[in-house]
């Protein structure tokens, strides 16, 4: 383990995006060269041995750790968009969300049975938009290498609907104090 404490380099500021939110802050991460390498290096370091072929993240910042890992562990990356935002055939995923619904996108070309990918975002809260990304993987047919968070909040139990994937978080927090 790395003597750099990633968990020192979250800002967490109470109250936003709206009263009773402690939101994490992960620009004072992405801001410091050191702290951003090694959240890249633990990703990879867990992951190395996964066999994985493609990373697949969310907009927009599960795109931030999904790329470097990518050149890192010599996958390709697959961006997982909003409707409307990929130029080519898509398959898309609608779900449902605990306050309303939503939808993501990949190119239908993507993923093949071959595929061995790892998710990746830079929050595990409730689950849902990882569980969006993971339907739209198997069901293009690959292998769901993994799941790769920054930040886990654990009071949301939000792993809790991973149940059979191997789901590695680099920092928890296990209630909404900092």
């Amino acid at each position: 383990m790395s003597a750099l404490n990633l968990k020192d380099h979250i800002r967490s500021i109470p109250n936003f995006p709206k009263p009773g939110i402690m939101f994490r802050d992960i620009t004072p991460l992405l801001n410091n060269p050191d702290a951003f390498r090694e959240t890249t290096k633990q990703f990879a370091d867990y992951f190395r041995n996964h066999n994985v072929t493609k990373i697949m993240a969310a907009e927009a910042r599960g795109f931030i750790f999904a790329t470097p890992l990518a050149l890192e562990l010599n996958a390709g990356f697959i961006p997982v968009r909003k409707p409307g935002k990929l130029p080519f055939d898509r398959k898309s995923h609608h779900y449902e969300l605990e306050y309303g619904k939503d939808c993501l996108e990949i190119h239908t070309d993507a993923l093949t049975a071959d595929d061995n990918v790892l998710l990746v975002d830079d929050l595990l809260a409730t689950g849902g938009t990882m569980r969006a990304c993971l339907k739209l993987a198997e069901e293009s047919g690959a292998k769901v290498a993994g799941c790769a968070f920054l930040i886990e909040l654990d009071f949301l139990k939000g792993r809790n609907y991973f149940e059979g994937y191997d789901v590695h978080s680099l920092i928890h927090y296990a209630d909404e104090n900092p």
